[in-house]
């Protein structure tokens, strides 16, 4: 029996006989046929610590493509806590996940422990093999970054953590969301969203990327002017910075050290 996924059973928002998928010179093609009779693939990693939005609000718009199979990862199949102590259960562990089209890597604070964790950085060297996207939410492009996978490639996360990119070889964009050849980045917790969205534009077209977005009405109109740094101004800015101070102070450490790697890696 096969590993249980989230995608099933989902209403036909997206419908696979007009699936596309991406081709030389990173334009949209057609599906042939027996692409059409395999489901598209997401997994999403689910660890410890996660920010919870960071994993289901991708998962949500992923689920909605008709026909795909969402897979929600781990080493083992326990439930798992996410950052605020919720329980998550995996759908799918690491030995028994199949290849996957999408990977996603989301943040939270236990993104700091994955950094350091050549069973998880293994996992996602050997899935962006054949992925056609290897992606991340908030600070888990650190994760993708700490692995190797952002060499040479634009990459956003969360505005706190936007420059530790740099370490990791890959080039900081302070945007929403960042596309670089078959990598797709997004900020901070929210924005996972409008990342997920976009991903499956570029898999399928943006009208099914419309429709999904419409089911969900994704039109969002927040109370406040304060979700970004440039908006906030200086003293809010300085508030939440002061109170992530020391998550900050372990994120880069962890950063550091991945960095530490890559060099000597490249220099053998």
């Amino acid at each position: 029996m096969g590993s249980p996924t989230l995608g099933r059973g989902q209403p036909d928002l997206v419908r696979g006989d007009v699936a596309c998928k991406e081709g030389k010179g990173s334009k949209l093609q057609v599906l042939d046929q027996e692409d059409r009779m395999s489901p598209l693939r997401f997994g999403l990693l689910l660890f410890p610590g996660v920010t919870q939005l960071d994993l289901t609000g991708p998962a949500e718009v992923f689920g909605n493509v008709a026909g795909s199979e969402v897979h929600l990862l781990w080493k083992t199949g326990e439930p798992v806590a996410t950052g605020k102590g919720w329980k998550i259960v995996p759908t799918t562990t690491f030995d028994r996940c199949p290849p996957l089209d999408v990977i996603c890597v989301p943040g939270g604070s236990g993104q700091i422990a994955l950094m350091d964790d050549p069973e998880v950085l293994d996992f996602l060297r050997t899935q962006a093999e054949q992925a056609r996207f290897v992606t991340a939410v908030c600070t888990g492009a650190l994760v993708l970054g700490a692995a190797g996978l952002l060499r040479g490639y634009r990459a956003t996360c969360h505005w706190m953590s936007l420059d530790q990119l740099a370490l990791l070889e890959a080039v900081p964009v302070p945007d929403r969301v960042v596309r670089d050849r078959n990598r797709i980045t997004g900020a901070g917790v929210t924005a996972g969203i409008d990342f997920a969205l976009t991903v499956v534009a570029e898999l399928c077209g943006p009208g099914h990327a419309q429709t999904i977005q419409l089911a969900m009405e994704y039109d969002p109109r927040p109370p406040f002017q304060s979700g970004t740094p440039s908006l906030a101004g200086p003293a809010l800015v300085a508030q939440v910075t002061e109170a992530a101070s020391a998550r900050q102070t372990a994120r880069l450490a962890a950063t550091e050290r991945a960095a530490a790697r890559l060099a000597c890696a490249g220099a053998t």
